[in-house]
């Protein structure tokens, strides 16, 4: 039986726009990719009742999510004719601006990009044990709800 392999997806701190730049440019010698499709989440300064979000502090039960996000890649993989799939999720607190999420997959076609960032997307915000502290401008803080 082979044995799965477990990629780690954590980022400690915030994505850094040279990350992700990097992370682009490496597919530009694979000529059978003709689509990428990324997503970026950025933390939002959210009004909520009278406070305002300042940073997200993010943890996570890792090693349950990363078991989890292979088993989610398979699906994908299995699902739609991708050529690479790449995530990373922040760890620790991330400022308002920044950027705490980075999907991005490429394939032959755009249609299957799109669509499989679109599912895995919703899947790691669905399935993975990451969970997220609003910090407000006051130091106070609730835990996160996600929403679409």
């Amino acid at each position: 039986m082979m044995e799965k392999s477990v990629k780690n997806i954590f980022v400690a701190g915030a994505i850094s726009p040279q990350m992700i730049m990097d992370g682009i440019s490496k597919h530009a010698n694979k000529t059978n990719i003709g689509a990428h499709s990324l997503f970026l989440g950025q933390i939002r300064a959210d009004e909520i009742g009278d406070k305002t979000v300042s940073a997200i502090e993010y943890t996570a039960n890792t090693e349950l999510a990363l078991v989890q996000m292979t088993t989610i890649r398979e699906n994908i993989f299995e699902k739609y004719p991708l050529t690479c799939l790449h995530v990373y999720h922040s760890l620790g607190s991330i400022k308002v601006g920044e950027i705490c999420f980075f999907v991005f997959v490429s394939s032959e076609r755009r249609k299957a990009a799109i669509a499989a960032c679109e599912e895995l997307v919703e899947r790691v915000k669905k399935e993975l044990p990451i969970w997220g502290k609003e910090i407000f401008t006051d130091d106070s803080y609730q835990w996160k709800e996600n929403k679409s």
